[in-house]
């Protein structure tokens, strides 16, 4: 039975895809300046470092209405019982989208804190960090309520709590530039690679239990993993961004070490429900939702670990810190972490919300928005990171200045903008407009028919 807080939920999703599709609109235009001069007139009212802005804002706006959007339904399926206060759900979910809009906006007219990713203005973060509190009051009441504890909620919760306490650290301004950097990395860092990766082990851990039946000490025992290395290993791995703070020099290697392995209990996780499960007759269905989560899972240990731990060891990270590679791997990261994940969630909840039998949808037209979308994002990092290569050979091995050697590199850039434009744009699109207008599945629709009759 679908309850009406699960149905609060559909409404995230919604606001997260059509703010997915501005993201990637305005990630375009940023590419297409690293090789097109575009006129003056347009770079006076859309700046790169605008442009920039607005589309690392979108990116986290939509990430976060998705897990909680995702949060709502999982706890309303976890505990039985609609969340307290539905009303407040759905306030906050229009104040922090009112909120996202009035920041890009701002943007345009120059109200910014002007922090790289962190640029939404003062008056704005008290907004954001109220809704995050009626978030957090919402949930936290109806868990204590229901008093019915799993390993899911509590990772879930975890998350969600430290990534709330996180963002406040971000909002003051500190004297001395090296502690202002020092606390932005707390919050940059320990979001993506700490809060977000216990909220992406909860989510996972939830998608597996459901859709396969699986016991869940066989899933919820990697999310203790995760909680440990988010404990030991995220926090420590902070340490690979010190590089010009003044902090102590181990904390180059601890942080260039430890950092990759935050992926790896999701991975796991998702190979040992297989191995339980992979006897079993009945087949993977929906398999677009598994081929999601498949994708997501590997492509996330792929971007966030193996990417990450090549770049991110102190003698290499001394060349390369700051550069295009930081980009190849923070896109690619980005998008098996935290995109496709979403997407996931999005299409194992979206057709149970709407009825469909077993959750069972036509599946035709979203098979080609994931590996088109997929394809060209793989570009895309690849393209970055021969061009971080290039720059950093030019600009710090022989000592070029930046703007010198960008000419080299622009080839490099038109291949990011030509993945990005005909793969990643049209994938994108397929694959929201596959999710608003969901359809069930021909045999589930039948089947469902026919048990109605009967």
């Amino acid at each position: 039975m679908i309850l009406k807080t699960q149905k609060i939920s559909k409404q995230y999703f919604i606001f997260a895809l059509l703010l997915f599709g501005l993201q990637i609109i305005a990630g375009l235009v940023l590419a297409l300046q690293y090789f097109v001069t575009l006129p003056q007139e347009f770079v006076n009212i859309l700046p790169f470092s605008t442009m920039r802005a607005i589309h690392t804002n979108l990116l986290v706006l939509w990430i976060l209405l998705g897990f909680m959007g995702a949060t709502f339904y999982i706890v309303s399926e976890e505990t039985g019982r609609e969340v307290v206060w539905p009303k407040l759900a759905i306030f906050q979910l229009y104040l922090l989208v009112v909120t996202g809009v009035s920041a890009i906006i701002g943007f345009l007219f120059g109200w910014t804190q002007g922090k790289p990713l962190l640029e939404i203005p003062r008056p704005l973060d008290f907004v954001v960090v109220a809704a995050a509190l009626m978030f957090l009051f919402n949930i936290g009441i109806t868990l204590i309520k229901a008093n019915k504890w799993t390993a899911v909620q509590g990772s879930l919760l975890a998350g969600l709590v430290f990534l709330a306490v996180m963002y406040l650290f971000g909002i003051p301004f500190y004297k001395n530039l090296s502690v202002d950097w020092y606390y932005w990395w707390w919050v940059i860092h320990l979001w993506v690679e700490g809060a977000w990766e216990l909220i992406a082990a909860a989510m996972t851990a939830f998608i597996l239990i459901k859709m396969t039946g699986v016991n869940r000490k066989t899933v919820e025992k990697w999310l203790y993993v995760e909680l440990g290395l988010f404990l030991f290993t995220g926090i420590a791995g902070t340490g690979h961004h010190y590089y010009w703070l003044g902090a102590p020099d181990y904390w180059l290697w601890i942080g260039g070490i430890f950092s990759a392995l935050e992926p790896l209990p999701i991975l796991l996780m998702v190979y040992d429900t297989y191995k339980d499960i992979k006897h079993r007759k009945k087949p993977f269905e929906p398999r677009l939702t598994w081929i999601y989560l498949v994708t997501s899972v590997i492509i996330h240990f792929v971007g966030a670990g193996l990417f990450g731990f090549a770049h991110t060891l102190p003698q290499i990270n001394y060349y390369t810190h700051g550069s295009q590679v930081t980009v190849s791997h923070g896109h690619l990261a980005f998008f098996g972490a935290y995109v496709l994940l979403n997407i996931t969630f999005f299409y194992f909840a979206m057709p149970r919300i709407k009825g469909f039998h077993e959750g069972k949808y036509n599946e035709r037209t979203g098979h080609l928005g994931l590996w088109l979308m997929t394809l060209g994002v793989i570009g895309m990092s690849l393209a970055f990171a021969v061009a971080g290569v290039l720059q950093t050979y030019l600009e710090r091995a022989q000592g070029q200045p930046y703007m010198t050697a960008q000419k080299p590199i622009q080839f490099w850039m038109l291949i990011v903008f030509a993945h990005g434009i005909l793969l990643v744009l049209p994938g994108v699109i397929l694959t929201i407009k596959h999710l608003l207008t969901l359809k069930p599945a021909e045999s589930a629709s039948i089947q469902k028919n026919t048990l109605e009759q009967s």
